[in-house]
């Protein structure tokens, strides 16, 4: 079992930086695939990235490409997702997410709320 909490949500401003942060408990967490989705207002909650158990290998959406960099610290159970040049279309609740193995995510936060002004 694994429970996290996101941190690092807020107001910023178009072009702008944030850097999300998402704890969790366990002992097992090095063994997890974790992620990072988002649901904006009217619409359904989407990926936005994902990394790897050891960290080595991450994938992004389209959409955060080069903008998004999501990485994890084992020692912390800890994942972050540093988001630069942001957009008012990157205005959601971000949600990290977690899981053992292939399929589906099975473990998540409550959210944290991120608001792009223009």
């Amino acid at each position: 079992q694994v429970q996290l909490v996101e941190s690092g949500g807020g107001l910023v401003q178009a072009g702008g930086s944030l850097r999300l942060s998402c704890a969790a408990s366990g002992r097992t967490f090095s063994s997890y695939t974790m992620g990072w989705f988002r649901q904006a207002p009217g619409k359904e909650r989407e990926f936005v990235a994902q990394i790897s158990s050891s960290g080595g290998s991450t994938f992004y959406a389209d959409s955060v490409k080069g903008r998004f960099t999501i990485s994890r610290d084992n020692a912390k159970n800890t994942v972050y997702l540093q988001m630069n040049s942001l957009k008012p279309e990157d205005t959601a609740v971000y949600y990290c997410t977690g899981r053992r193995g292939s399929g589906s995510y099975n473990y998540w936060g409550q959210g944290t709320q991120v608001t792009v002004s223009s």
